[in-house]
C-alpha cells in the first residue's frame, strides 16, 4: 500500500561546463531526472531543463511527522491573523533538520559523484535559487573528503506554487567545486510539485463531520440545539455513519462551533517519483475566508483546527489569505464548497478544476494560489445569483455509462414543478414529516413560486452552456434532480428550498449519499426521492438518504457542506505523466 508523504516537487538541471577543467571530468550532480526513483546515468541527458515530460521533482515538506507543531487553545478564538501565520509557519520544512525518518522519504534525492583526482585542499559548495524555497542536507559546504569519496544529498522543498508571476515553481541548484585555482560546476533545476485536486469519483477513505459544539455556536445557538438551526445532529450522525460505513467524525471541528467542514478546506494532494510509485502526502487548502471581526479582521477560525486536528505525518496545509475581510457576499465564495473538480476527459488527462464567480467574487490571491498549480485549468461558473454562492449547489460528478465513465449530476428546477404537478393531492404539504415551520402545500408553490424558481432554472441553463462546452458532454447524458429554489428574502438572491439533491456526498463512485427531500407524495411514495433514485441507477448510482433538514439545510447548505472526504488518489494518473493541458503548464 502506498504511503502517504509531505514534499515539494522540483525541477533540477545540470549545466556542466567541462572546460573549466581542461581535459579531466569535472563535478557531477544527479538528480532523478527521468522519474524512476533511482539516479543513474539515464538522468544526465537534458537536466538542466524541466519539461513536462522530464525534469526532477521534489516535493513541497509542509507536513508535520514528528507532531512537533501544537495549537493553544486560547489560539482558537485570537482576533487577528498573527495566530494563523504562526501556525501556518509551523512545519517539517521551517526548521534545519530532517524530521526522522518518514520526514527524510519526503525529501528528493540528490548525488554528488566521487572525484578522487582532487586535492585535500578541493571546496565545494551547494548553491540554491531561489534560496528560499528549498533546503539541501546535509549543508551547503563539501569539504575535499566529501568530494574525493562522493556525497548523497536530500532536497526539501519549503512552499508550492502560490503565484507563478512571482514564483514558478522552478529550483535551480548548483554546485561548485574549486580545486588548484580551477572551478566546475554543474546545475539541476527542478521543480515543486503541483497541487492536484482529488475528485468525487474517488472513494473516500476518510469522511469528516463536525459534532455540535458544547458551548454557543457562532450561529447564536445554544444546547441541545434541537429547536433551533443547526438541530438534529442524532438524525444526521446516524444517517450519515450508516451511509458511509466509515469513521467519520476525526476532531475538525468536533467540539468547536463551525459545522461546515467542506467549507473549511479543500482537499488536494503532492506527489514526486519514488522506487515502487508515486511518494505523495495530502496538502489541504484552507478556505481563503477572512471576516470583519471589530477591531480585527480575522482568518475563518475553524481553519486553526485543521492544524490542531489534521496537520501531522504526511498530511500538510496550505493558506493564502488577504489582509482584510472581503465584502460579506464575496467572502462566501472563498469557502471549499465554491471549489470542486473534474475527472480527467480528452484533453485534460488529470481533470479540472471547476468554481464559482460573477459579480461576487473569490479574493484573488486565493482563486490565483488555487488555480495556478498548472495542470487542472479552471471552468469558471457564474454562482452569485446563488445566495450562499457555491459551485456544488447546482453540479455534482456521478459515474455515468458513458465513453468518458463520468457525467453531471443538475439541479433542475422545472423537473421539480413537474413533479409537484404530478402529485394528484395538491393540499398536500411538503417537509410534512419534519418539525419545519414551514410546510408549504403544493398547490401554494405551484401558485406563487413558479416566477423565482423559472428564473433559478435560467441560470443553471447558463452554467450548463458553459460546463457542456468545457466538457463535450450533451445534454442528454446529464442526470437531473429535482430542486425547487426560491429567493432570499431582503437579497434577491437564490437559494434552495427544496433540499438540494445534487449537493450529496459521493462515497465511491457507485455509492451517493445524498439529503432526504422530504417532498411530497403520490401512491405512498416521495416522488423526489423516487426520481432521484431512478435517474442515479441508471448510471449504476446506489443512493443512501442522510436525514439533514435540521443540521444542515435551513442553515443553507446540505450534506456535502456539512461534511469533507479524504479520497483514494493511489490510482490517479501522476501529475508529471502525460502532457498538460494546452497552454497550463507553468514553464
Amino acid at each position: 500500500m502506498r504511503r502517504w508523504t509531505a514534499g515539494i516537487a522540483t525541477l533540477l538541471t545540470v549545466i556542466t561546463p567541462l572546460t573549466a577543467w581542461g581535459t579531466t571530468p569535472g563535478p557531477r550532480l544527479t538528480a532523478d531526472v527521468n522519474r524512476d526513483g533511482l539516479l543513474t546515468h539515464a538522468d544526465d541527458a537534458a537536466k538542466s531543463t524541466w519539461t513536462d515530460a522530464r525534469g526532477a521533482i521534489v516535493l513541497p515538506n509542509l507536513d508535520d511527522d514528528e507532531r512537533r507543531c501544537t495549537v493553544d487553545p486560547a489560539d482558537l478564538d485570537a482576533p487577528g491573523r498573527a495566530v494563523d501565520d504562526k501556525l501556518a509557519a509551523c512545519n517539517d520544512s521551517a526548521d534545519d533538520r530532517i524530521n526522522g525518518p518518514r520526514d527524510a522519504a519526503d525529501l528528493a534525492p540528490l548525488t554528488i559523484d566521487a572525484q578522487r583526482n582532487l586535492s585535500d585542499h578541493a571546496t565545494g559548495t551547494i548553491t540554491i535559487s531561489p534560496a528560499d524555497k528549498a533546503r539541501v542536507f546535509p549543508g551547503n559546504t563539501l569539504t575535499a573528503k566529501d568530494l574525493q569519496r562522493g556525497v548523497r544529498l536530500q532536497l526539501e522543498g519549503r512552499d508550492i506554487v502560490r503565484n507563478p508571476k512571482q514564483w514558478d515553481g522552478q529550483i535551480t541548484v548548483t554546485l561548485s567545486v574549486t580545486d588548484r585555482g580551477r572551478t566546475g560546476t554543474d546545475v539541476v533545476r527542478m521543480r515543486v510539485a503541483t497541487l492536484m485536486l482529488q475528485n468525487d469519483l474517488q472513494r473516500a477513505q476518510t469522511v469528516l463531520a463536525g459534532q455540535p459544539a458544547k458551548g454557543p455556536g457562532w450561529w447564536g445557538g445554544t444546547p441541545p440545539y434541537e429547536d433551533g438551526v443547526p438541530g438534529e445532529w442524532k438524525k444526521f450522525a446516524d444517517t450519515l455513519r450508516q451511509a458511509t460505513k466509515l469513521q467519520f467524525v476525526k476532531g475538525t471541528p468536533n467540539g468547536w462551533k463551525d459545522m461546515w467542514l467542506q467549507d473549511t478546506f479543500e482537499p488536494a494532494t503532492a506527489s514526486m517519483p519514488a522506487v515502487g510509485g508515486p511518494h505523495t502526502m495530502r496538502i489541504l487548502i484552507r478556505s481563503g475566508n477572512v471576516w470583519d471581526v471589530p477591531g480585527a479582521d480575522t482568518p475563518r477560525p475553524a481553519g486553526r483546527l485543521l492544524y490542531r486536528d489534521l496537520r501531522g505525518p504526511d498530511i500538510g496545509i496550505v493558506q493564502e489569505l488577504a489582509d482584510k475581510a472581503s465584502p460579506g457576499l464575496d467572502d462566501l465564495l472563498n469557502m471549499g464548497g465554491n471549489l470542486e473538480s473534474l475527472p480527467p476527459y480528452d484533453g485534460y488527462p488529470h481533470g479540472r478544476i471547476v468554481y464559482g464567480s460573477g459579480e461576487r467574487h473569490p479574493d484573488p490571491g486565493f482563486i490565483t494560489m488555487v488555480t495556478s498549480q498548472g495542470y487542472q485549468p479552471p471552468v469558471v461558473i457564474d454562482t452569485s445569483w446563488l445566495m450562499v454562492g457555491h459551485a456544488d449547489e447546482t453540479t455534482h460528478v456521478v459515474r455515468a455509462n458513458n465513453a468518458r465513465g463520468w457525467t453531471l449530476a443538475v439541479a433542475d428546477p422545472r423537473l421539480a414543478v413537474q413533479l409537484l404537478r404530478d402529485v394528484q393531492d395538491g393540499d398536500q404539504k411538503l417537509f410534512a414529516d419534519t418539525k419545519a415551520t414551514y410546510k408549504p402545500t403544493v398547490n401554494e408553490l405551484l401558485s406563487t413560486g413558479l416566477q423565482d424558481n423559472e428564473a433559478a432554472a435560467k441560470h443553471i441553463d447558463d452554467q450548463l452552456k458553459i460546463l457542456l462546452k468545457a466538457t463535450g458532454l450533451h445534454e442528454d447524458e446529464l442526470v437531473r434532480l429535482p430542486v425547487f429554489f426560491n429567493k432570499v428574502p431582503g437579497y434577491g438572491l437564490f437559494k434552495a428550498m427544496t433540499p438540494g439533491l445534487v449537493n450529496g456526498l459521493s462515497i465511491t463512485d457507485r455509492q451517493f449519499a445524498a439529503p432526504d427531500p422530504h417532498g411530497p407524495r403520490l401512491n405512498g411514495r416521495d416522488v423526489f426521492r423516487q426520481a432521484t433514485e431512478r435517474a442515479l441507477a441508471r448510471n449504476g448510482v446506489r443512493v443512501h438518504w442522510v436525514e439533514d433538514f435540521f443540521w444542515a439545510h435551513l442553515g443553507g447548505g446540505e450534506v456535502h457542506c456539512a461534511t469533507n472526504a479524504l479520497r483514494d488518489t493511489s490510482s490517479t494518473r501522476p501529475w508529471w505523466s502525460g502532457n498538460a493541458a494546452s497552454g497550463t503548464s507553468p514553464r
